[in-house]
């Protein structure tokens, strides 16, 4: 692999998986000027998608967005196969099935024997080990993950991830494809979670028992971090869009891939909504309920109760205590060298719409401000969830 490698004409490549996730990385691709195989064995699946992607080219090409012959350009380099067997040699195969070890490693097994050793094997993966994934690869070298966020054509970011023995040399090589691809690729190891969904979990844990403890309502939770924190949506509007039974197998995900860390500790209140079938939105009802169209039936927030929280002691304060646990995990990423300080301040703002990185953010208050604001809330809340990372107090950073 070599740096002249994006300014040759483009290889071909393979996109494992029709859903939305497959689909709009076919795209992505085919936008960039790639020949792109679209495959699923599920019958008129691949086929489904191919529609999928001149839909939406189509449209963009309508709203003025995008110049009509190169959606047509774009439509045309994107074909179906149910079928593994018939697929050209490529450069990238991206992998974007559901999350399940066992399949994927099936199907990198099969690519391995069917594709070149220069071909590079990409999974999509947003939760398993990528060094898992490429026990099947007799050269495992050539595997690395490649967490494109949703939806991808809109999405700037993607997570590039190497396992243990992901050679430097085509991890290079990808990151320099991603910026070909109009992408910002930001580098990790194969740690649970990777960036964007380990550093975020706090965002949603603390909101989550900052109401199961009765200091703050929903409303009111969400309005101090939307208004006061400057996030785009509350942690509880959030995980209601997304789904409370995704967040939470999400977050399930990392806390059992890290030996159940209380760190990272499902919470009763959301573990309660999902029992209950209160899955947010789409089931019109989560932590908040909504009508037949989806829209929110009104909340409103205590302001009064905000005043005194934001800024009062930080084991009352929802922002400074999501904050500071954003800053931990962060820094805590840094520490055990996993991601640098930068690219984590690049995927939090591009991947989860921070209106900060949580390192930076770290500095402006003062690495030992939030080492402090830990030790209270370790204090009032023992169990080790708030344990401050070393990485605050010894100077590592910085």
């Amino acid at each position: 692999m070599d740096s002249e490698a994006t300014a040759s004409p483009p290889a071909p490549v393979a996109v494992l998986g029709a859903g939305t996730m497959g689909s709009g990385i076919a795209q992505v691709a085919a936008a960039a000027g790639h020949d792109v195989t679209l495959v699923d064995v599920a019958p008129g699946a691949a086929a489904a998608a191919v529609g999928r992607v001149r839909e939406s080219v189509a449209r963009l090409a309508d709203r003025g967005r995008l110049p009509a012959e190169d959606a047509e350009v774009i439509a045309s380099l994107v074909r179906g196969s149910e079928s593994l067997a018939g697929l050209p040699e490529c450069g990238l195969v991206i992998e974007a099935v559901p999350e399940d070890l066992a399949l994927k490693r099936s199907l990198f097994a099969e690519l391995a024997q069917h594709q070149p050793s220069t071909t590079v094997l990409a999974t999509n993966t947003s939760s398993l080990d990528v060094s898992a994934i490429a026990e099947a690869v007799p050269d495992p070298e050539r595997v690395l993950g490649l967490h494109f966020f949703n939806p991808p054509p809109l999405m700037r970011l993607v997570e590039v991830v190497h396992g243990h023995d992901t050679s430097e040399a085509y991890l290079e090589h990808v990151v320099g494809l991603m910026r070909a691809w109009g992408k910002t690729p930001v580098r990790c190891a194969s740690t649970p979670g990777f960036i964007v969904n380990r550093v975020a979990r706090p965002f949603y844990g603390e909101a989550q028992r900052v109401v199961h403890d009765g200091i703050a309502d929903p409303a009111t939770v969400d309005w101090i971090l939307r208004e006061r924190g400057g996030f785009r949506m509350g942690p509880f509007e959030l995980t209601d869009l997304i789904g409370q039974d995704v967040n939470l197998a999400v977050g399930t995900s990392v806390w059992e891939q890290t030996g159940r860390d209380e760190r990272y500790a499902p919470t009763a209140f959301q573990r309660d909504l999902v029992a209950a079938g209160r899955l947010g939105r789409k089931s019109g009802s989560g932590v908040y309920s909504y009508a037949a169209d989806g829209t929110l039936v009104s909340e409103e927030p205590d302001l009064r109760l905000a005043a005194r929280l934001v800024g009062g002691p930080v084991e009352h304060d929802p922002l400074a205590r999501t904050v500071a646990m954003l800053v931990n995990e962060a820094v805590d990423l840094v520490r055990r060298g996993e991601a640098t300080a930068e690219d984590i301040d690049v995927a939090m703002r591009l991947g989860a719409n921070y209106p900060w990185g949580p390192i930076a953010r770290g500095r402006e208050i003062g690495l030992h401000v939030v080492a402090d604001q830990l030790r209270r809330l370790d204090s009032a809340y023992p169990g080790g969830r708030y344990r401050p990372s070393p990485a605050l107090t010894d100077g590592s950073l910085g």
